[in-house]
């Protein structure tokens, strides 16, 4: 396994390095390399073409069986993170727009995907709202590291837009998750009120700010009562934080628990900026490393085969729904301070997927929903797709579109 390691991180270095030099985003070095060692292809290097001697090359199966763990910890990681550097002036300046920024664009794009799936294909509006919101979902794990690259160049700070994009993006995979489980009990013929799932959205969002406050609160009064190196504040900080999100796993009540990581770092900010400051350095440096863990093991996820198997079809849905995304953002600014650029960069900004896809997709198939081979092959079509065009929209929209 540590051989696995080595060879995946090296090759990943490696291949960003080159992407950079060819003016593309590095992530998207990474997320080719974990495509180029996953499980998908060695099963047909090592298996189809039976080069068994490769096999020792591709990410060990033990990685991939943690996969999900390693990547849920790399996205709380870049979490903390955003939740260090936003203040209480920031959140006052920007909350109303933020709100509607993390509701009507998923809104907009997972409607519009299940009106055009139902019209193009045939399927029922229950198979078609379980695409619509498998797709719908933004990406905190590509989104957010590169809004705290803008916040570090001071890019659109004026009317804080990559802070509204954050919390925004905090907020969006909430609405998905929650509207495609509903889709899907739906598909799978179980009883479910619509109306009592769309409430568990305001009430994750309040409860999981308020343990997130709490919580927060409770950790600048420890740090102020007991003297421990910074680089121990921050595995605390970070196992806490595991721990909180495995409260909404447990499924108790309703709680956003990313918001509420993202709401533990606004209370140190708030109460003990000192220390937020000294923080955020270490968890700049620990990301590091998580970054590339991050987006090589979403790019193992993505099955090549799937992916041709959803053909043209697959990506014309992905880009109306994008189309419809992008109306949704200019409805949620509707009224704001922003400009007509900085509007078109928040859409930019909002196009990749692939934390919530590559987690969310294979599930109608594996629970036996009709046309889940379909769901599945555009799923993973829409991170293909959305993470160059993103990125690369973030990259160059910023030099042109932001002050």
């Amino acid at each position: 396994m540590l051989f696995s390691f080595a060879v995946f991180i090296l090759i990943a270095i490696s291949l960003a390095k080159v992407f950079e030099k060819l003016r593309l985003p590095g992530l998207l070095g990474m997320l080719f390399t974990g495509i180029l060692l996953g499980e998908y292809s060695k099963d047909y290097f090592v298996n189809t073409l039976n080069l068994k001697f490769l096999e020792s090359f591709f990410i060990s199966d033990k990685i991939l069986q943690i996969s999900p763990d390693l990547r849920l910890c790399a996205l709380i990681v870049i979490l903390i993170r955003a939740g260090l550097g936003i203040d209480r002036e920031v959140l006052k300046k920007i909350g109303k727009t933020a709100i509607k920024m993390a509701a009507l664009p998923c809104l907009f794009e997972g409607f519009t995907i299940m009106l055009i799936t139902h019209i193009l294909l045939g399927y029922s509006f229950a198979i078609s709202g379980c695409l619509g919101f498998i797709i719908a979902a933004v990406s905190p794990a590509v989104v957010v590291p590169e809004m705290l690259t803008l916040k570090e160049k001071n890019l659109g700070k004026e009317r804080e837009i990559p802070t509204i994009i954050l919390a925004g993006a905090s907020i969006d995979d909430i609405f998905a998750i929650t509207l495609f489980s509903s889709f899907l009990s739906m598909a799978l013929g179980k009883g479910v009120n619509i109306y009592k799932e769309l409430l568990k959205i305001p009430m994750s969002i309040i409860s999981g700010l308020v343990l997130g406050v709490l919580v927060g609160i409770l950790l600048v009064k420890f740090f102020k009562a007991y003297h421990i190196r910074d680089t121990r504040k921050a595995i605390l900080f970070l196992m806490i934080a595991i721990v909180f999100h495995q409260i909404e796993v447990l499924n108790l009540f309703p709680m956003a628990s990313l918001l509420g990581i993202m709401a533990m770092g606004f209370m140190i900010l708030e109460k003990y900026p000192e220390l937020a400051q000294r923080l955020s350095l270490k968890f700049n440096k620990i990301w590091v490393f998580a970054e590339v863990l991050l987006f090589v093991l979403i790019g193992a996820a993505v099955n090549i085969k799937v992916v041709f198997a959803s053909s043209i079809i697959g990506l014309i849905i992905i880009i109306i729904g994008l189309i419809g995304r992008m109306i949704g953002v200019r409805v949620a600014l509707f009224g704001s301070n922003l400009n007509s650029n900085e509007k078109l960069f928040c859409g930019l900004a909002y196009i990749p997927k692939a934390t919530v896809q590559a987690a969310m997709a294979g599930i109608p198939l594996m629970m036996g929903v009709p046309h889940g081979e379909i769901l599945l092959a555009v799923g993973v079509l829409s991170i293909i797709v959305s993470v160059p065009i993103g990125v690369i929209g973030i990259r160059v929209g910023q030099k042109k579109l932001l002050n």
